[in-house]
């Protein structure tokens, strides 16, 4: 007679087969990357407001504040300065103090009618000069000011 097959035998094959486990694994996945950044838009965050203490007299002597007026005109202390020529300034300023570019400080103090893309613009150059610690300077949120601001 010729060989036996394994049901003849009486053994049983155990093999899991797999290919419906990848199917459904890819189709989860497919999903997961088409619904993942329709939950991030759109979500509404109220930031925390915070009060902050001022900035002692002594450290705001040793920083460089460059900042914008609501015309969008850019000063560093009460010199102004077009965008082009903020960068060498910056640079200027903090190697005049004894300090490498990458440990000066610099503050940026904007207007609040300024619009965001010019402050970016500013923010870059700031950063193209080397400066790797940049702060933003704001006025600290009394009771009145937060209300009104709640109203609009």
């Amino acid at each position: 007679m010729g060989m036996k097959s394994n049901n003849e035998r009486g053994t049983l094959l155990s093999e899991i087969n797999v290919t419906p486990f990848v199917d459904v694994m890819l189709v989860l996945l497919v999903i997961f990357m088409v619904t993942a950044p329709i939950l991030y838009q759109g979500v509404d965050v109220n930031l925390p407001k915070i009060e902050s203490k001022p900035m002692p007299a002594a450290e705001r002597e040793r920083k460089v504040v460059v900042t914008i007026n609501d015309k969008g005109e850019i000063f560093i202390e009460k010199g102004k300065y077009s965008l082009s020529q903020l960068r060498v300034e910056i640079r200027k300023l903090i190697i005049n103090q004894g300090k490498r570019i990458e440990d000066g400080d610099v503050f940026l103090r904007a207007d609040a009618d300024v619009p965001y893309g010019d402050v970016m613009e500013v923010m870059a150059e700031i950063k193209k000069a080397g400066v790797k610690k940049l702060g933003l300077v704001t006025e600290p949120l009394s009771s009145n000011s937060s209300q009104t601001r709640q109203k609009k």
